[in-house]
């Protein structure tokens, strides 16, 4: 299971229990509709910067990627260079 995969599980229980201890406290609903819109605003925001660290690790994991494309880029190249220096001798 990927890391993303249970980050979303955890914080989607989370905010699923939440709002059910939320919904069956003994309160006004004035201070019901509060803590929910607050919940609310909570998750959003983590799921928010979940996402966040989920494209820096995406663009740290592409720029990697491509940093090791091109040295086997190069290396082909300086092999494909030398086999042709050894054939034309």
């Amino acid at each position: 299971m990927k890391n993303t995969d249970v980050i979303v599980g955890v914080l989607g229980g989370l905010a699923v229990g939440a709002l059910l201890g939320v919904l069956f406290a003994p309160d006004k609903g004035s201070n019901t509709r509060r803590k929910i819109a607050q919940k609310g605003t909570d998750l959003k925001d983590n799921l928010k910067g979940s996402f966040t660290d989920f494209i820096a690790s995406v663009e740290d994991q592409y720029s990697n990627f491509t940093s090791n494309a091109e040295e086997v880029i190069e290396e082909g190249k300086s092999k494909l260079e030398r086999m042709s220096n050894d054939i034309t001798r």
